[in-house]
């Protein structure tokens, strides 16, 4: 049977954000809260939004890919936060910003949220034209055709609107509960639910 048979009905989480259960068994995504890109029938793109690497530091992406540091880096975006985005591509960046912010390559996602992912946007955040709120990435989370689908029905997954405020301005840290108690879900009872369908 052929649930999402026609593009007009298929439901889409493009700008919520998905929330890994408790008994998520793919370590890489323990906790993980994750920003989604895309979402239709062939596929699915995600950022992790609460995963921080500890190196490199946004100061050393931005020397690594060529863009000077003649002049000191504002202060504003020396501690820009950079994430573990996912395992896919994990030697690309990706800044997810307000919508604010545009540039050739960005990829607008809903009326407040942007992707975009050139060396051009690093150069132009650099100059000055930058975002009120950004998170850089490297890496993504991709899921094939049909693939996200089977996870949210085997409940790996919750879904939750996303918000400014908790996608820029929650701690890393503390996203996975906020995002949980943001649709009123607590972690000792998804671990009592665990496995029901």
């Amino acid at each position: 049977m052929t649930i999402f048979k026609h593009r007009e009905h298929y439901p889409t989480f493009k700008g919520h954000l998905l929330i890994a259960m408790p008994q998520m068994s793919d370590p890489r995504f323990h906790r993980a809260v994750i920003f989604m890109v895309a979402h239709d029938e062939k596929g699915s793109m995600g950022i992790v939004i609460n995963n921080p690497l500890g190196a490199p530091d946004f100061e050393e992406v931005l020397r690594q890919v060529g863009i000077s540091d003649e002049k000191p880096l504002d202060p504003s975006l020396k501690f820009t936060p950079v994430m573990s985005g996912g395992p896919v591509e994990s030697a690309h960046g990706f800044l997810l910003h307000s919508a604010d912010f545009s540039q050739k390559d960005t990829i607008p996602i809903d009326d407040f949220f942007g992707l975009s992912g050139t060396i051009e946007s690093l150069r132009a955040i650099v100059s000055g034209y930058k975002p009120e709120k950004m998170i850089f990435t490297l890496g993504y989370a991709g899921w094939g055709e049909g693939q996200l689908e089977k996870e949210l029905q085997d409940n790996v997954w919750m879904t939750v609107p996303s918000t400014l405020d908790l996608v820029f301005d929650t701690k890393p840290e503390e996203k996975w509960e906020k995002a949980l108690a943001a649709i009123g879900a607590h972690p000792a009872m998804l671990s009592a639910q665990s496995g029901r369908a």
